[in-house]
């Protein structure tokens, strides 16, 4: 084949350091765009980005040229530098170390979306611990949960 061709899609999760409540609604929207164009930098379109004050969720189309450890590490190293700069109070951002990153079959990226798009609602119910851990089971993920959230 003369060409290289993929069509993945990709939904991470990641959270503040500690899930420390960091993302407030006046940074929100403003976080969301600029990774928002991280993600385009690296040539992997973003579909919908979100959250809540402690965590993110990002469906994007990952490039073919770039890998996801990289995208999520950029994504990570350069938003986290960016809200540094907004003002004091976030002088002491920081990601968590690690992320979940879930295949996502295209025909669902309707669902995702939607489903990020509520996180609000969502986490009425259920902390961002628990709905990780959702995510794990439902991928078939295993873990040792004395490592999970460090």
């Amino acid at each position: 084949m003369s060409q290289s061709l993929s069509s993945i899609y990709i939904h991470i999760i990641f959270s503040t350091k500690q899930r420390t409540s960091f993302l407030d609604s006046s940074i929100r929207y403003r976080l969301w765009q600029y990774i928002g164009g991280i993600c385009n930098k690296l040539e992997s379109s973003p579909i919908k980005i979100g959250g809540t004050d402690d965590h993110i969720h990002i469906l994007c189309k990952l490039s073919r040229n770039t890998a996801l450890q990289t995208l999520v590490t950029k994504i990570k190293a350069d938003s986290s530098k960016w809200i540094k700069t907004i003002s004091a109070e976030y002088q002491d951002f920081y990601w968590q170390s690690g992320y979940g990153a879930f295949s996502v079959n295209p025909q669902e990226c309707d669902a995702v979306v939607e489903y990020i798009s509520n996180q609000e609602q969502h986490h009425l119910k259920r902390n961002f611990c628990d709905e990780f851990r959702l995510f794990l089971k439902k991928y078939k993920i295993e873990y040792d949960e004395k490592y999970l959230w460090e």
